[in-house]
């Protein structure tokens, strides 16, 4: 959970919060025995983390799981046993349990961090949806990806089929979606929806060497080029053109611009301000 005001972050019972090198965040989700599937304490700590990893003014946050998945999607128990704090039926079902979801994972892809997938294990259903929201997603060799809801008259409804489509085509996209398919890291990667694939022990090595990266990196101008990239998809070419021209000037005359040009004229590595 997460204290107030203070950013601190104690260990709950779904997840850990690590803080591998100083400025780097590590989310592993511990309830390996039920494959990481999307409980209400789950969610809650989960989102916690997050407000944690900004306040403690980390420059990347890697998410992974333990032991055979990543995150294994919803916790069917909400949907065959009826928990008090749901109920039942399909719009306390959406309000109580899956709207929080969606917001999780929009709340994820509009993190002013780089959010880093290390997908360990299984992830299906909202695990992909999941590691979707997430900008970058590495994968370790052995395991699969993908949204089968079909495959018990459902669907993905946290962003994975809107995604799924941007990312990898209509075509593709349909393929996987209707058939329900258990996707291959070497598939999945083929079709642009993983970053790289590694074997498992070198899975969270080559995770934190990417985090480690954006040390270089100007933490503001990372958001707001991460903000650009997320808004033009949904944008023309020229409001596209205007949202990066309105980004860069969020940045113009800061201190980190102002670090960032000294550095380049003096020739010398930039050490840019905390976001």
């Amino acid at each position: 959970m997460l204290v107030a005001d203070s950013g601190k972050f104690e260990t709950g019972g779904a997840l850990t919060l690590t803080w591998p090198e100083a400025d780097i965040a590590l989310v592993t989700m511990t309830r390996d025995r039920e494959m990481n599937t999307l409980s209400l304490e789950l969610i809650q700590e989960l989102d916690a983390a997050l407000t944690a990893s900004v306040k403690g003014s980390a420059r990347a946050l890697i998410i992974t799981g333990k032991e055979r998945a990543f995150c294994a999607g919803a916790h069917l128990r909400y949907f065959t046993q009826e928990d008090p704090r749901i109920g039942s039926g399909p719009f306390a079902l959406r309000d109580k349990y899956l709207q929080p979801i969606a917001t999780l994972f929009d709340r994820i892809e509009t993190l002013p961090i780089p959010v880093i997938a290390a997908i360990n294990g299984f992830a299906l259903g909202g695990g992909c949806e999941m590691s979707l929201a997430c900008d970058f997603r590495l994968m370790a060799d052995h395991t699969k990806i993908g949204v089968p809801e079909v495959r018990i008259g459902a669907l993905a409804g946290a962003g994975g089929v809107q995604k799924l489509h941007r990312l990898v085509g209509r075509g593709k996209a349909l393929e996987w979606i209707l058939l329900g398919s258990h996707v291959t890291a070497a598939d999945a990667l083929l079709h642009g929806l993983l970053t790289s694939v590694h074997a498992a022990t070198d899975l969270l090595p080559a995770a934190m060497a990417l985090a480690a990266k954006f040390r270089l990196l100007g933490p503001r101008a990372v958001a707001q080029s991460k903000m650009a990239v997320r808004l033009c998809g949904d944008s023309d070419l020229t409001a596209a053109r205007n949202i990066g021209l309105e980004n860069l000037a969020m940045l113009i005359d800061s201190p980190e611009w102002k670090e960032g040009m000294a550095a380049f004229m003096e020739k010398r590595e930039p050490r840019f301000p905390p976001l």
